[in-house]
């Protein structure tokens, strides 16, 4: 994961496209689809425009919960 520096990421944003999770986590977009259809991903916002961000303390803490359930 990427060092922080006052809660963001190095030289990254507070609040990450939805391309950026799946490159930030390494995983296709089925992958993600499927864990948010069955809840175990957090929830997107969804802009007026229609797309997604999550916020990445939202993104940081669940990382942190899988790593202490594995």
């Amino acid at each position: 994961m990427p060092t922080t520096v006052n809660g963001a990421a190095a030289g990254g944003r507070l609040i990450l496209t939805l391309e950026e999770v799946l490159a930030e986590l390494q995983i296709a977009r089925s992958t993600l689809d499927a864990w948010r259809r069955t809840k175990r991903f957090p929830a997107f916002r969804r802009l007026p425009n229609g797309q997604l961000r999550l916020e990445r303390a939202v993104l940081e803490k669940w990382i942190a919960n899988q790593r202490e359930a594995a």
